[in-house]
């Protein structure tokens, strides 16, 4: 049985902590490192004011970071967008507006009040980022994959893109990671909170074809690849992060239906048996007056990525915490989780 220590390192978002990037509320926070070494990392829906709800509503928004900052607390050093030290909004789109005509294999006329990231990747010299189109939360009309050829700075819509109720509304909420061999596998779920997870892959080189993504499948009595997937781990799940970690893979995920945060080691990579994989929680959901940060106690968690510069003794995680109620604290934030056997 390994050992846990966790520690809360920093607010990453937040009055003194974004103002110069125009960020008082946020949340979210995957993050990957781009072809050029430093940190990308995006963000979710984006207000000037701390509160949700308040002016300047944009989403997605990305901030770059300084990998040499992850162990003390990541330090921002930019912003994406064409506003000087702004983080503008990052995918050209209205916020309340309707699509008119076909875009995504949905007809005109559907309503999106936001696009939310759910994780980015870099593959070669190129970075990929899956947002969910949305109206409201938890009401998903499409998937898609945008790109940029610029370590991060400009994106753009690659095409490709899948209906909301793609494998039953368990492929909106998306992580994934390239694998030594060549394929890149993604873990998948609803963005209810109320589905498990379904694992896919696809070769690196052909991420932008529907045609080559296959699924992780139980049938004839087996697991394997091709077949109709079949959830690898049931439950109700939110925010996902698959990463390897000086190559051992690792799922960070916001267990809603058990409301905490979790670390699960895949010793087997990404067909690893979760159901019956090591799982430790890091962050343990609980009551606005019964918080304490300091040994991972949270009110209304949620989110959970692993950041790069991470060590198998030593992650680094952005989790994100909003009061529903009040709109303040609505922040992302920086735990750190020792790991000893």
């Amino acid at each position: 049985m390994r050992t846990l220590e966790v520690t809360k390192l920093r607010d990453l978002t937040g009055p003194g902590h974004t103002d110069d990037y125009g960020i008082g509320g946020t949340d979210l926070g995957a993050a990957a490192t781009a072809p050029d070494g430093r940190i990308v990392a995006v963000f979710g829906d984006t207000f000037e004011s701390r509160e949700a709800g308040g002016p300047g509503w944009r989403s997605p928004v990305i901030l770059f970071g300084d990998p040499g900052s992850v162990r003390s607390g990541l330090r921002w050093t930019g912003a994406a967008g064409p506003s000087r030290g702004y983080a503008d909004q990052v995918i050209s789109y209205r916020h309340n507006a309707r699509i008119g005509g076909r875009f995504g294999g949905l007809i005109g006329g559907t309503r999106i009040t936001t696009q939310l990231p759910t994780d980015l990747i870099t593959v070669g010299d190129t970075m990929y980022l899956h947002v969910m189109a949305c109206e409201g939360l938890g009401n998903v009309h499409w998937t898609e994959i945008h790109r940029s050829r610029d370590n991060g700075v400009s994106w753009e819509s690659t095409g490709l893109s899948w209906p909301g109720g793609h494998l039953g509304g368990h492929f909106q909420m998306l992580t994934w990671e390239l694998g030594p061999d060549g394929y890149v596998y993604a873990l998948t779920t609803g963005f209810q909170r109320d589905k498990g997870l379904l694992l896919h892959r696809v070769p690196a080189d052909h991420l932008l074809d529907a045609a080559a993504w296959e699924g992780w499948g139980f049938a004839g009595g087996a697991w394997a690849w091709g077949n109709v997937p079949t959830p690898v781990l049931p439950g109700a799940f939110g925010e996902l992060s698959l990463r390897r970690v000086d190559d051992t893979w690792w799922l960070c995920a916001f267990d809603a239906g058990n409301y905490r945060v979790d670390l699960v080691p895949m010793p087997d990579g990404p067909t690893t048996d979760l159901t019956t994989a090591e799982r430790l929680t890091v962050i343990g959901g609980c009551g606005w007056h019964d918080e304490d940060h300091g040994c991972g106690r949270v009110a209304q968690p949620y989110g959970g990525y692993i950041l790069p510069g991470s060590t198998p003794d030593e992650m680094h995680l952005v989790v994100s915490q909003w009061n529903t109620g009040a709109n303040w604290p609505y922040r992302a934030m920086q735990f750190r989780a020792r790991i000893g056997v």
